[in-house]
């Protein structure tokens, strides 16, 4: 077996993440954290160097629902045993502290929740030296080929297979769907003129919706 290289010394290491929550269905109700998954990856080989995830009970264990709609959702039963945030909330911040965070839709979703998660507990969340949040790289740089910037949608349009919305699946996910459209720019760099014109954008109309956080 090939001795493992680290990531180069001096190298900011990039932390993927993801969070399974609640969803809110009345006017007041909060988001709770049901899972959370990371994996460490070294930006300059793109290997990951570690991985954690942790499902987590939530106080209110009423606002998890008995039955999901997703095959591998997670129920009221998924969670009853986990331990609840302030029992890793120790892991999770030294995974986070420290390093580039990246995950599709993380500004506006995954980040607040991570923050209200450790203000909740009376403990300073977290602190990134820097985001990628690759539902903006993407739709800047790449495109609604696959018809939008769902993380399922461009999933699918590369043949990864199906989005299991578990954290630690999805983040790892994440990563393959950044390598394929990556490889693809890269590519239409190289012949711009034949390539370039390969694809159209088509028209969507977006609407505010559940599935709009890109997830």
């Amino acid at each position: 077996m090939e001795a493992f290289i680290p990531c180069q010394e001096g190298s900011a290491e990039i932390v993927f993440f993801d969070l399974e929550t609640t969803v809110p269905n009345k006017a007041g109700q909060r988001f709770w954290v049901l899972e959370f998954g990371a994996i460490v990856v070294c930006p300059r080989k793109l290997v990951e160097l570690e991985s954690y995830s942790t499902l987590i009970r939530p106080k209110d264990l009423s606002a998890v629902a008995l039955r999901s709609g997703r095959c591998d959702g997670i129920t009221r039963d998924t969670v009853v045993n986990a331990p609840e945030f302030e029992e890793v909330d120790d892991k999770i911040f030294s995974i986070l502290n420290g390093r580039i965070w990246a995950g599709h839709n993380i500004q506006r979703f995954d980040c607040v929740r991570i923050k209200e998660a450790f203000a909740e507990i009376g403990r300073p969340a977290p602190v990134s030296v820097g985001i990628i949040d690759s539902l903006g790289v993407l739709t800047e740089k790449f495109g609604r080929r696959a018809g939008n910037m769902k993380m399922a949608s461009l999933a699918s349009y590369f043949g990864l297979g199906q989005q299991k919305h578990r954290s630690l699946d999805d983040v790892r996910m994440n990563l393959e769907v950044l390598k394929h459209c990556a490889t693809v720019l890269f590519l239409e760099s190289s012949l711009p003129s034949i390539l370039n014109g390969s694809w159209r954008s088509p028209t969507i109309i977006t609407t505010r919706s559940r599935s709009s956080t890109g997830k």
